[in-house]
Protein backbone atom coordinates (compact mmCIF):
# COMPACT_ATOMS: atom_id res chain seq x y z
CA UNK A 1 0.00 0.00 0.00
CA UNK A 2 1.38 3.42 -0.96
CA UNK A 3 1.89 5.86 1.89
CA UNK A 4 -0.19 9.03 1.92
CA UNK A 5 2.26 11.80 2.79
CA UNK A 6 2.40 15.54 2.91
CA UNK A 7 4.40 17.15 0.09
CA UNK A 8 7.13 18.01 2.62
CA UNK A 9 7.33 14.40 3.84
CA UNK A 10 7.38 13.07 0.29
CA UNK A 11 10.25 15.21 -0.97
CA UNK A 12 12.29 14.30 2.11
CA UNK A 13 12.61 10.88 0.43
CA UNK A 14 14.79 12.50 -2.26
CA UNK A 15 18.50 12.05 -1.46
CA UNK A 16 21.32 14.40 -2.38
CA UNK A 17 22.74 13.46 -5.78
CA UNK A 18 19.62 11.59 -6.92
CA UNK A 19 18.45 11.51 -10.54
CA UNK A 20 14.82 12.66 -10.66
CA UNK A 21 12.40 11.99 -13.53
CA UNK A 22 9.55 14.50 -13.74
CA UNK A 23 6.31 14.40 -15.74
CA UNK A 24 4.70 17.36 -17.44
CA UNK A 25 4.15 19.24 -20.69
CA UNK A 26 4.05 23.02 -20.07
CA UNK A 27 1.41 22.86 -17.30
CA UNK A 28 -0.41 19.65 -18.11
CA UNK A 29 0.59 16.67 -16.02
CA UNK A 30 3.17 18.57 -13.97
CA UNK A 31 3.20 17.87 -10.18
CA UNK A 32 3.36 21.51 -9.13
CA UNK A 33 2.79 20.71 -5.44
CA UNK A 34 5.94 18.57 -5.43
CA UNK A 35 8.07 21.10 -7.33
CA UNK A 36 7.13 23.77 -4.78
CA UNK A 37 7.96 21.41 -1.91
CA UNK A 38 11.41 20.58 -3.34
CA UNK A 39 12.19 24.28 -3.65
CA UNK A 40 10.98 25.07 -0.13
CA UNK A 41 13.00 22.19 1.33
CA UNK A 42 16.18 23.31 -0.44
CA UNK A 43 15.78 26.96 0.57
CA UNK A 44 15.06 25.96 4.18
CA UNK A 45 17.57 23.14 4.71
CA UNK A 46 19.94 23.11 1.74
CA UNK A 47 18.61 19.67 0.75
CA UNK A 48 18.04 17.90 -1.54
CA UNK A 49 21.01 19.16 -3.54
CA UNK A 50 23.15 18.21 -6.54
CA UNK A 51 20.20 16.61 -8.29
CA UNK A 52 20.08 15.46 -11.90
CA UNK A 53 16.63 16.24 -13.29
CA UNK A 54 15.38 14.51 -16.41
CA UNK A 55 12.22 15.36 -18.32
CA UNK A 56 11.04 15.38 -21.91
CA UNK A 57 8.90 18.52 -22.29
CA UNK A 58 9.34 21.96 -20.77
CA UNK A 59 7.25 22.50 -17.65
CA UNK A 60 6.46 26.15 -17.07
CA UNK A 61 5.12 29.23 -18.82
CA UNK A 62 8.08 31.53 -18.23
CA UNK A 63 6.14 33.71 -15.78
CA UNK A 64 3.96 33.23 -12.73
CA UNK A 65 2.82 29.60 -12.90
CA UNK A 66 6.47 28.57 -12.57
CA UNK A 67 6.38 24.74 -12.94
CA UNK A 68 9.96 23.41 -13.05
CA UNK A 69 11.26 26.95 -12.55
CA UNK A 70 10.82 26.20 -8.83
CA UNK A 71 13.84 23.90 -9.12
CA UNK A 72 16.16 26.41 -10.82
CA UNK A 73 18.55 27.10 -7.95
CA UNK A 74 22.34 26.83 -7.94
CA UNK A 75 23.24 23.97 -5.63
CA UNK A 76 19.89 22.24 -5.92
CA UNK A 77 20.74 21.10 -9.44
CA UNK A 78 23.90 19.47 -10.73
CA UNK A 79 22.72 18.31 -14.15
CA UNK A 80 19.70 18.90 -16.43
CA UNK A 81 18.73 16.41 -19.13
CA UNK A 82 15.75 17.93 -20.93
CA UNK A 83 13.95 18.24 -24.23
CA UNK A 84 12.41 21.71 -24.09
CA UNK A 85 13.75 24.64 -22.08
CA UNK A 86 12.01 27.69 -23.51
CA UNK A 87 9.52 28.17 -20.65
CA UNK A 88 12.04 27.50 -17.86
CA UNK A 89 14.20 30.65 -17.67
CA UNK A 90 15.71 29.68 -14.31
CA UNK A 91 17.22 26.58 -15.97
CA UNK A 92 18.42 28.58 -18.98
CA UNK A 93 20.22 31.03 -16.70
CA UNK A 94 22.02 28.30 -14.76
CA UNK A 95 23.23 26.68 -17.99
CA UNK A 96 24.22 29.96 -19.65
CA UNK A 97 26.21 30.97 -16.55
CA UNK A 98 27.93 27.57 -16.60
CA UNK A 99 26.70 26.65 -13.12
CA UNK A 100 25.13 23.29 -14.02
CA UNK A 101 25.61 20.64 -16.68
CA UNK A 102 22.96 20.88 -19.40
CA UNK A 103 22.07 18.29 -22.04
CA UNK A 104 19.38 19.04 -24.61
CA UNK A 105 18.10 15.75 -26.06
CA UNK A 106 15.09 15.35 -28.39
CA UNK A 107 11.82 15.30 -26.44
CA UNK A 108 10.59 12.05 -27.94
CA UNK A 109 13.91 10.32 -27.44
CA UNK A 110 13.86 11.15 -23.72
CA UNK A 111 10.37 9.64 -23.44
CA UNK A 112 11.64 6.50 -25.15
CA UNK A 113 14.79 6.47 -23.00
CA UNK A 114 12.68 6.18 -19.84
CA UNK A 115 11.21 3.02 -21.36
CA UNK A 116 14.65 1.62 -22.20
CA UNK A 117 15.86 2.35 -18.66
CA UNK A 118 12.82 0.49 -17.31
CA UNK A 119 13.76 -2.57 -19.40
CA UNK A 120 17.45 -2.38 -18.38
CA UNK A 121 18.38 -2.02 -22.05
CA UNK A 122 21.50 -0.12 -23.16
CA UNK A 123 19.65 2.94 -24.42
CA UNK A 124 17.79 4.26 -27.46
CA UNK A 125 19.43 3.42 -30.79
CA UNK A 126 18.03 5.68 -33.50
CA UNK A 127 18.88 7.94 -36.41
CA UNK A 128 17.07 10.84 -34.71
CA UNK A 129 19.59 13.65 -34.25
CA UNK A 130 22.10 12.70 -36.93
CA UNK A 131 23.79 15.78 -38.46
CA UNK A 132 22.07 18.10 -35.94
CA UNK A 133 23.63 19.61 -32.81
CA UNK A 134 22.81 16.32 -31.05
CA UNK A 135 25.39 14.50 -33.18
CA UNK A 136 28.69 14.02 -31.26
CA UNK A 137 30.54 15.26 -34.36
CA UNK A 138 28.89 18.65 -33.77
CA UNK A 139 27.91 19.44 -30.14
CA UNK A 140 26.83 16.10 -28.71
CA UNK A 141 23.75 17.77 -27.16
CA UNK A 142 25.99 19.60 -24.65
CA UNK A 143 24.83 23.12 -23.84
CA UNK A 144 27.83 24.77 -22.13
CA UNK A 145 31.52 24.41 -21.28
CA UNK A 146 30.82 22.62 -18.00
CA UNK A 147 28.92 19.94 -19.89
CA UNK A 148 31.58 19.60 -22.57
CA UNK A 149 33.95 18.44 -19.82
CA UNK A 150 31.36 15.91 -18.55
CA UNK A 151 30.42 12.47 -19.84
CA UNK A 152 28.90 11.81 -23.25
CA UNK A 153 25.22 10.82 -23.16
CA UNK A 154 25.08 10.36 -26.94
CA UNK A 155 27.48 8.33 -29.06
CA UNK A 156 27.81 7.66 -32.78
CA UNK A 157 27.77 3.97 -33.67
CA UNK A 158 27.73 1.92 -36.87
CA UNK A 159 25.43 -1.03 -37.45
CA UNK A 160 25.02 -2.92 -40.73
CA UNK A 161 27.05 -0.26 -42.48
CA UNK A 162 24.79 2.60 -41.35
CA UNK A 163 25.29 5.43 -38.87
CA UNK A 164 23.14 5.51 -35.73
CA UNK A 165 23.09 7.40 -32.46
CA UNK A 166 22.91 5.65 -29.08
CA UNK A 167 21.37 7.63 -26.23
CA UNK A 168 22.78 5.94 -23.14
CA UNK A 169 20.71 4.53 -20.30
CA UNK A 170 21.36 5.36 -16.64
CA UNK A 171 19.43 4.74 -13.38
CA UNK A 172 16.66 7.14 -12.35
CA UNK A 173 16.17 7.24 -8.57
CA UNK A 174 12.99 9.28 -8.04
CA UNK A 175 9.81 9.92 -10.03
CA UNK A 176 7.68 13.02 -9.46
CA UNK A 177 4.41 12.39 -11.29
CA UNK A 178 0.79 13.55 -11.38
CA UNK A 179 -2.54 11.79 -11.73
CA UNK A 180 -6.19 12.57 -11.04
CA UNK A 181 -7.23 10.08 -8.35
CA UNK A 182 -5.54 7.22 -6.53
CA UNK A 183 -7.06 4.44 -4.46
CA UNK A 184 -5.73 3.25 -1.10
CA UNK A 185 -3.39 0.76 -2.81
CA UNK A 186 -1.83 3.53 -4.91
CA UNK A 187 -3.48 2.73 -8.23
CA UNK A 188 -3.60 6.01 -10.16
CA UNK A 189 -5.99 7.13 -12.90
CA UNK A 190 -5.46 10.17 -15.14
CA UNK A 191 -9.05 10.61 -16.26
CA UNK A 192 -9.13 14.41 -15.89
CA UNK A 193 -5.62 15.02 -17.24
CA UNK A 194 -5.18 16.48 -20.73
CA UNK A 195 -2.68 13.73 -21.56
CA UNK A 196 -1.06 10.67 -20.03
CA UNK A 197 2.40 11.74 -21.29
CA UNK A 198 5.35 9.49 -20.33
CA UNK A 199 4.21 9.02 -16.72
CA UNK A 200 3.96 5.24 -16.86
CA UNK A 201 7.41 4.90 -18.44
CA UNK A 202 8.98 7.17 -15.80
CA UNK A 203 7.34 5.15 -13.01
CA UNK A 204 8.62 1.88 -14.47
CA UNK A 205 12.12 3.29 -15.01
CA UNK A 206 12.34 4.42 -11.39
CA UNK A 207 10.83 1.25 -9.92
CA UNK A 208 13.25 -0.93 -11.89
CA UNK A 209 16.13 1.34 -10.83
CA UNK A 210 15.25 0.53 -7.20
CA UNK A 211 13.97 4.07 -6.66
CA UNK A 212 11.00 5.92 -5.19
CA UNK A 213 7.83 6.84 -7.12
CA UNK A 214 5.87 9.82 -5.77
CA UNK A 215 2.53 10.81 -7.34
CA UNK A 216 0.52 13.98 -6.77
CA UNK A 217 -3.26 13.43 -7.07
CA UNK A 218 -6.45 15.39 -6.48
CA UNK A 219 -7.75 12.94 -3.89
CA UNK A 220 -7.64 9.38 -2.53
CA UNK A 221 -10.63 7.08 -3.10
CA UNK A 222 -11.61 3.72 -1.67
CA UNK A 223 -10.17 0.49 -3.10
CA UNK A 224 -12.37 -0.97 -5.81
CA UNK A 225 -13.62 2.46 -6.88
CA UNK A 226 -11.37 2.91 -9.91
CA UNK A 227 -12.07 0.86 -13.08
CA UNK A 228 -9.05 -1.34 -13.84
CA UNK A 229 -8.91 -0.20 -17.49
CA UNK A 230 -8.55 3.42 -16.38
CA UNK A 231 -5.58 2.79 -14.07
CA UNK A 232 -2.55 4.34 -15.76
CA UNK A 233 0.05 3.90 -12.98
CA UNK A 234 -0.48 0.64 -11.07
CA UNK A 235 -0.14 0.76 -7.32
CA UNK A 236 2.70 -1.78 -7.38
CA UNK A 237 4.90 1.03 -8.77
CA UNK A 238 3.83 3.76 -6.33
CA UNK A 239 5.60 4.45 -3.03
CA UNK A 240 4.01 7.72 -1.92
CA UNK A 241 0.89 9.75 -2.69
CA UNK A 242 0.48 13.48 -2.12
CA UNK A 243 -2.88 15.28 -2.33
CA UNK A 244 -2.29 18.49 -4.23
CA UNK A 245 -3.97 21.77 -3.45
CA UNK A 246 -6.47 22.78 -6.21
CA UNK A 247 -4.36 25.78 -7.19
CA UNK A 248 -1.40 23.43 -7.76
CA UNK A 249 -3.34 20.93 -9.83
CA UNK A 250 -4.66 22.88 -12.83
CA UNK A 251 -5.28 20.75 -15.90
CA UNK A 252 -3.19 23.18 -17.99
CA UNK A 253 -1.65 26.54 -17.18
CA UNK A 254 -4.52 28.08 -19.18
CA UNK A 255 -7.48 26.47 -17.45
CA UNK A 256 -8.20 24.81 -14.14
CA UNK A 257 -10.26 22.13 -15.87
CA UNK A 258 -11.77 21.65 -19.31
CA UNK A 259 -13.45 18.25 -19.79
CA UNK A 260 -13.16 18.49 -23.58
CA UNK A 261 -9.35 18.30 -23.20
CA UNK A 262 -9.55 14.98 -21.36
CA UNK A 263 -12.06 13.43 -23.76
CA UNK A 264 -14.88 13.42 -21.21
CA UNK A 265 -17.19 15.60 -23.32
CA UNK A 266 -17.22 17.02 -26.84
CA UNK A 267 -17.95 20.69 -27.42
CA UNK A 268 -18.92 22.64 -30.57
CA UNK A 269 -15.78 23.94 -32.26
CA UNK A 270 -17.52 26.78 -34.10
CA UNK A 271 -17.11 28.73 -30.86
CA UNK A 272 -13.35 28.98 -31.50
CA UNK A 273 -12.61 32.58 -32.52
CA UNK A 274 -10.92 33.09 -35.93
CA UNK A 275 -7.50 34.74 -35.96
CA UNK A 276 -7.26 38.42 -36.89
CA UNK A 277 -5.78 39.20 -40.30
CA UNK A 278 -2.08 39.75 -39.71
CA UNK A 279 1.28 38.31 -40.79
CA UNK A 280 0.76 35.21 -38.67
CA UNK A 281 -2.59 34.46 -40.26
CA UNK A 282 -1.11 34.89 -43.75
CA UNK A 283 1.62 32.36 -42.91
CA UNK A 284 -0.87 29.92 -41.41
CA UNK A 285 -3.23 30.30 -44.37
CA UNK A 286 -0.43 29.62 -46.87
CA UNK A 287 0.62 26.60 -44.82
CA UNK A 288 -3.00 25.39 -44.69
CA UNK A 289 -2.97 25.32 -48.49
CA UNK A 290 -0.44 22.48 -48.20
CA UNK A 291 -2.67 20.39 -45.93
CA UNK A 292 -3.51 16.99 -47.36
CA UNK A 293 -6.98 15.96 -46.11
CA UNK A 294 -5.87 12.30 -46.12
CA UNK A 295 -2.65 12.96 -44.20
CA UNK A 296 -1.66 12.31 -40.59
CA UNK A 297 -0.31 15.68 -39.46
CA UNK A 298 1.69 17.24 -36.64
CA UNK A 299 1.46 20.95 -35.81
CA UNK A 300 4.34 22.34 -33.77
CA UNK A 301 4.35 24.92 -31.00
CA UNK A 302 4.29 28.64 -31.83
CA UNK A 303 3.38 29.88 -35.29
CA UNK A 304 2.05 26.53 -36.63
CA UNK A 305 -0.54 26.36 -33.84
CA UNK A 306 -2.56 28.83 -35.90
CA UNK A 307 -2.95 26.39 -38.79
CA UNK A 308 -5.55 24.48 -36.76
CA UNK A 309 -7.44 27.73 -36.26
CA UNK A 310 -7.39 28.49 -40.00
CA UNK A 311 -8.47 24.95 -40.85
CA UNK A 312 -11.34 25.24 -38.38
CA UNK A 313 -12.41 28.63 -39.79
CA UNK A 314 -12.29 27.28 -43.35
CA UNK A 315 -14.27 24.19 -42.35
CA UNK A 316 -11.66 21.76 -43.63
CA UNK A 317 -13.17 18.35 -42.86
CA UNK A 318 -11.66 15.33 -41.19
CA UNK A 319 -8.09 16.51 -40.69
CA UNK A 320 -6.11 14.05 -38.57
CA UNK A 321 -4.03 16.38 -36.44
CA UNK A 322 -1.71 14.95 -33.79
CA UNK A 323 0.40 16.44 -31.01
CA UNK A 324 3.50 15.15 -29.23
CA UNK A 325 1.68 14.50 -25.97
CA UNK A 326 -0.28 11.63 -27.54
CA UNK A 327 -3.40 13.46 -28.69
CA UNK A 328 -4.87 12.29 -32.00
CA UNK A 329 -7.68 14.14 -33.76
CA UNK A 330 -9.69 17.10 -32.51
CA UNK A 331 -8.36 20.65 -32.48
CA UNK A 332 -4.89 21.18 -30.94
CA UNK A 333 -4.79 24.04 -28.46
CA UNK A 334 -2.27 26.89 -28.40
CA UNK A 335 -0.38 29.04 -25.90
CA UNK A 336 0.03 27.56 -22.43
CA UNK A 337 -2.59 24.93 -23.32
CA UNK A 338 -0.39 23.63 -26.14
CA UNK A 339 -0.26 19.84 -26.00
CA UNK A 340 -3.95 19.57 -25.17
CA UNK A 341 -6.62 18.91 -27.79
CA UNK A 342 -10.28 19.88 -27.77
CA UNK A 343 -12.40 16.83 -28.67
CA UNK A 344 -9.55 14.35 -29.25
CA UNK A 345 -10.43 11.08 -30.99
CA UNK A 346 -7.78 9.20 -29.03
CA UNK A 347 -5.10 9.80 -26.39
CA UNK A 348 -2.08 7.52 -26.23
CA UNK A 349 1.06 7.60 -24.11
CA UNK A 350 3.76 10.00 -25.33
CA UNK A 351 6.43 7.30 -25.98
CA UNK A 352 4.03 5.44 -28.27
CA UNK A 353 3.32 8.66 -30.17
CA UNK A 354 7.06 9.03 -30.78
CA UNK A 355 7.42 5.39 -31.83
CA UNK A 356 4.93 6.31 -34.54
CA UNK A 357 6.64 9.61 -35.38
CA UNK A 358 10.19 8.22 -35.39
CA UNK A 359 9.13 5.35 -37.62
CA UNK A 360 7.81 7.69 -40.33
CA UNK A 361 4.11 7.51 -39.41
CA UNK A 362 3.51 11.20 -40.02
CA UNK A 363 2.67 12.33 -43.54
CA UNK A 364 3.11 16.07 -42.94
CA UNK A 365 4.69 18.23 -40.25
CA UNK A 366 4.33 21.99 -39.79
CA UNK A 367 6.96 23.55 -37.52
CA UNK A 368 8.28 26.97 -36.55
CA UNK A 369 10.92 28.94 -38.46
CA UNK A 370 13.20 30.88 -36.13
CA UNK A 371 16.47 30.94 -38.12
CA UNK A 372 17.28 29.58 -41.57
CA UNK A 373 20.71 29.59 -43.23
CA UNK A 374 21.89 29.53 -46.84
CA UNK A 375 21.93 25.72 -46.81
CA UNK A 376 18.34 25.45 -45.61
CA UNK A 377 19.30 24.40 -42.07
CA UNK A 378 16.91 25.52 -39.33
CA UNK A 379 17.65 26.62 -35.76
CA UNK A 380 14.85 26.77 -33.23
CA UNK A 381 16.82 25.63 -30.18
CA UNK A 382 19.45 28.22 -29.19
CA UNK A 383 19.83 32.00 -29.49
CA UNK A 384 22.72 33.23 -27.34
CA UNK A 385 21.57 33.18 -23.71
CA UNK A 386 18.10 32.02 -24.70
CA UNK A 387 17.99 28.23 -24.74
CA UNK A 388 14.69 27.19 -26.22
CA UNK A 389 15.65 23.54 -26.62
CA UNK A 390 14.74 21.27 -29.50
CA UNK A 391 11.64 19.71 -27.92
CA UNK A 392 10.08 17.19 -30.30
CA UNK A 393 11.26 19.18 -33.33
CA UNK A 394 14.04 16.79 -34.37
CA UNK A 395 11.96 13.64 -33.96
CA UNK A 396 9.23 15.14 -36.12
CA UNK A 397 11.17 16.97 -38.82
CA UNK A 398 13.67 14.19 -39.47
CA UNK A 399 11.08 11.55 -40.32
CA UNK A 400 8.01 13.21 -41.91
CA UNK A 401 8.19 13.03 -45.73
CA UNK A 402 6.74 16.58 -46.00
CA UNK A 403 8.02 19.30 -43.66
CA UNK A 404 6.74 22.88 -43.77
CA UNK A 405 8.45 25.61 -41.72
CA UNK A 406 6.33 28.60 -40.77
CA UNK A 407 7.39 32.02 -39.52
CA UNK A 408 7.58 35.72 -40.26
CA UNK A 409 10.42 36.84 -42.53
CA UNK A 410 11.98 39.12 -39.91
CA UNK A 411 11.41 39.47 -36.18
CA UNK A 412 11.14 42.09 -33.43
CA UNK A 413 9.19 45.12 -34.56
CA UNK A 414 7.79 43.91 -37.88
CA UNK A 415 4.68 45.89 -38.89
CA UNK A 416 2.64 45.29 -42.00
CA UNK A 417 -0.54 46.35 -43.75
CA UNK A 418 -2.64 43.59 -45.26
CA UNK A 419 -5.72 43.92 -47.44
CA UNK A 420 -7.18 43.96 -50.92
CA UNK A 421 -5.05 40.98 -51.88
CA UNK A 422 -1.73 42.67 -51.12
CA UNK A 423 0.96 42.97 -48.43
CA UNK A 424 2.89 46.12 -47.55
CA UNK A 425 5.78 46.21 -45.08
CA UNK A 426 5.31 49.34 -42.94
CA UNK A 427 8.21 48.71 -40.55
CA UNK A 428 10.86 46.06 -41.00
CA UNK A 429 11.74 43.71 -38.16
CA UNK A 430 15.06 44.37 -36.45
CA UNK A 431 16.21 40.74 -36.60
CA UNK A 432 16.97 38.97 -39.85
CA UNK A 433 15.97 35.31 -39.74
CA UNK A 434 17.68 34.25 -42.96
CA UNK A 435 21.34 34.08 -42.01
CA UNK A 436 24.56 32.83 -43.58
CA UNK A 437 24.92 30.28 -40.79
CA UNK A 438 22.51 29.32 -38.02
CA UNK A 439 23.72 29.35 -34.43
CA UNK A 440 22.70 25.72 -33.91
CA UNK A 441 21.51 23.07 -36.37
CA UNK A 442 18.15 21.73 -35.19
CA UNK A 443 17.16 20.62 -38.70
CA UNK A 444 19.86 19.45 -41.11
CA UNK A 445 19.07 20.20 -44.75
CA UNK A 446 21.85 17.82 -45.80
CA UNK A 447 20.07 14.92 -44.09
CA UNK A 448 16.74 15.97 -45.63
CA UNK A 449 18.27 16.00 -49.10
CA UNK A 450 19.72 12.53 -48.54
CA UNK A 451 16.36 11.12 -47.47
CA UNK A 452 14.35 12.88 -50.17
CA UNK A 453 12.09 14.97 -47.95
CA UNK A 454 9.91 17.71 -49.41
CA UNK A 455 10.81 20.85 -47.44
CA UNK A 456 9.09 24.26 -47.61
CA UNK A 457 9.77 27.52 -45.76
CA UNK A 458 6.70 29.78 -45.61
CA UNK A 459 6.73 33.44 -44.53
CA UNK A 460 4.23 36.26 -44.94
CA UNK A 461 6.08 37.66 -47.96
CA UNK A 462 8.02 34.78 -49.52
CA UNK A 463 7.99 31.00 -49.90
CA UNK A 464 11.13 28.90 -50.32
CA UNK A 465 11.63 25.23 -51.12
CA UNK A 466 14.58 22.88 -50.77
CA UNK A 467 14.99 21.76 -54.38
CA UNK A 468 17.74 19.23 -55.10
CA UNK A 469 19.36 20.28 -51.84
CA UNK A 470 19.30 24.01 -52.72
CA UNK A 471 17.24 26.64 -50.85
CA UNK A 472 15.17 28.21 -53.64
CA UNK A 473 12.77 31.19 -53.61
CA UNK A 474 9.57 30.07 -55.35
CA UNK A 475 6.87 32.65 -54.41
CA UNK A 476 6.61 36.26 -53.26
CA UNK A 477 3.60 38.20 -51.99
CA UNK A 478 1.64 40.67 -54.14
CA UNK A 479 2.77 44.21 -53.26
CA UNK A 480 6.25 43.10 -52.18
CA UNK A 481 9.42 44.38 -53.84
CA UNK A 482 11.79 41.45 -54.44
CA UNK A 483 15.00 43.42 -53.94
CA UNK A 484 13.98 45.73 -51.08
CA UNK A 485 11.63 43.52 -49.07
CA UNK A 486 13.15 40.09 -49.63
CA UNK A 487 16.75 39.92 -50.85
CA UNK A 488 17.92 42.99 -48.88
CA UNK A 489 16.54 41.43 -45.69
CA UNK A 490 18.65 38.27 -46.06
CA UNK A 491 22.33 37.72 -45.26
CA UNK A 492 22.71 35.63 -48.42
CA UNK A 493 21.21 35.50 -51.89
CA UNK A 494 19.12 32.37 -52.44
CA UNK A 495 18.53 30.60 -55.71
CA UNK A 496 15.45 32.04 -57.41
CA UNK A 497 13.05 29.88 -59.38
CA UNK A 498 12.79 30.75 -63.07
CA UNK A 499 9.01 30.66 -62.74
CA UNK A 500 8.84 32.76 -59.56
CA UNK A 501 5.15 32.99 -58.67
CA UNK A 502 2.94 35.41 -56.74
CA UNK A 503 1.41 34.09 -53.53
CA UNK A 504 -2.37 33.59 -53.72
CA UNK A 505 -4.15 36.96 -53.33
CA UNK A 506 -6.80 35.30 -51.11
CA UNK A 507 -4.18 35.08 -48.36
CA UNK A 508 -4.32 38.85 -47.99
CA UNK A 509 -8.06 39.45 -47.67
CA UNK A 510 -10.38 39.62 -44.66
CA UNK A 511 -12.85 37.12 -46.08
CA UNK A 512 -12.53 33.38 -45.74
CA UNK A 513 -10.24 31.94 -48.40
CA UNK A 514 -12.65 29.21 -49.43
CA UNK A 515 -10.06 26.44 -49.25
CA UNK A 516 -12.76 23.83 -49.83
CA UNK A 517 -13.54 25.24 -53.29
Amino acid sequence: MAKILSAEEAVSLIKDGDTVGISGFIGMGHPQELSIAVEESFLKTGHPRDLTVMFSAGMGDGTDRLGANHLGHEGLLKRIVAGHWGLIPTFQKLVFENKVEGYNLPLGTISLLFREIAGHRPGVITKIGLKTFIDPRLEGAKMNEKTRQAEDLVELIEMDGEEWLRYKSFPVNVALLRGTYADEDGNVVMTQEAGTLDSLSIAQAVKNSGGTVIVQVKDIVQNGTLPAREVKIPGIYVDALVIGKPENHWQTFSQEYNPSYSGEVRVPVDSIEPMPLNARKVVCRRAAMELDPKAIINLGIGMPEGIANVANEEGLPGLKLTVETGGIGGVPMSGTAFGACTNPDAMIDQPYQFDFYDGGGLDQAFLGLAECDRHGNINVSRFGPKIAGCGGFINITQTAPVVVYCGTFTAKGLKETIGNGKLEIVQEGQIKKFKNEVEQITFAAEYAAQTGQKVMYITERAVFELLDGVLTLTEIAPGIDLEKDVLAQMEFKPAIAEDLKLMDARLFTDEKMGLLK
